[in-house]
């Protein structure tokens, strides 16, 4: 497990868009906006999530 710091989630239009991303590629996570991070269950799915995240315009800091 692993937890990214994701300084640009502002919203719950931001949990929306990171959940969805995250969920179509079947990795399992949570988000949780007052801290603005998401947590990665599985440290196998890391690099794809961040990827993922980058993509969505959100920078993953690993904590």
């Amino acid at each position: 497990m692993k937890t990214y710091l994701c300084e640009e989630m502002m919203c719950d239009g931001c949990v929306s868009r990171i959940n969805k991303g995250l969920d179509q590629a079947e990795i399992g996570h949570s988000v949780d906006l007052a801290t603005k991070t998401v947590t990665i269950e599985e440290e196998k799915n890391c690099a794809e999530a961040v990827e993922i995240l980058d993509d969505l315009g959100f920078s993953a800091v690993e904590q």
